[in-house]
């Protein structure tokens, strides 16, 4: 009876932390400054760092640690300060209009979000956390809506980032202890390589055509 305050609060806090994430993803629907989205990222992706070692605190897990501190050191730190410099480099710190409009994106979020709550159900007695996990489906779902909608290739690397966020929530939400330390490292190398590799095309696409906007790359095909 006595751990039972202890996972009560666990679950609390880890709700709470898993909703700032959803409310800063929603953020970024709104936000066209491309700065501001990286700061966005930053913010959510020190909230997942708090679940993480929120979760392996409770759980007594300290592989999560591991993920909790590679989670503030490359995407908290470094990832923002790679991208905010290849932001400044190619001189473009506004997103384009996308193809679909704020209020509509906002009402398409608020339906993934939903769709996301409706998917976690079924998980309600198998998992504790079935709550961060409707968060998780909600994250990953609007992730990829802000990689199809956004229209500066930079802002689909943030969206991908933020689908990926999605999926290392899903899988401390599951279970108490997480993935398998050597999956999650990874998953967590290979996302980190592609936002290095995708940064330099990024940035050698602007050398070459002068922009980043992959509607106007799409009318390369031939």
């Amino acid at each position: 009876m006595s751990m039972l305050p202890e996972i009560q609060t666990n679950s609390q806090l880890i709700t709470l932390l898993a909703a700032g994430m959803l409310v800063v993803q929603l953020l970024m629907v709104g936000q066209r400054q491309l700065q501001a989205n990286i700061r966005l990222f930053a913010v959510q992706a020190l909230l997942l760092a708090g679940i993480a070692a929120a979760n392996g605190f409770f759980h007594h897990a300290p592989h999560i640690y591991v993920m909790a501190a590679l989670t503030v050191a490359g995407k908290v730190l470094f990832l923002p300060w790679f991208l905010q410099r290849m932001v400044r480099q190619i001189r473009i710190d506004q997103e384009l209009h996308p193809w679909i409009n704020r209020p509509t994106s906002m009402l398409l979020c608020g339906g993934l979000t939903l769709l996301g709550y409706l998917v976690a159900r079924p998980f309600a007695v198998a998992a504790s956390g079935a709550n961060t996990f409707g968060v998780a489906i909600a994250l990953v779902l609007i992730g990829f809506f802000l990689l199809i909608n956004r229209r500066r290739a930079i802002t689909q690397v943030l969206a991908l980032l933020c689908a990926e966020n999605g999926l290392f929530l899903a899988a401390i939400s599951l279970t108490a202890h997480g993935m398998p330390l050597m999956v999650e490292l990874g998953i967590f190398f290979d996302i980190f390589i592609a936002v290095m590799v995708l940064g330099i095309l990024i940035y050698r696409i602007r050398a070459t055509f002068a922009s980043i906007d992959v509607d106007r790359l799409n009318r390369l095909r031939g």
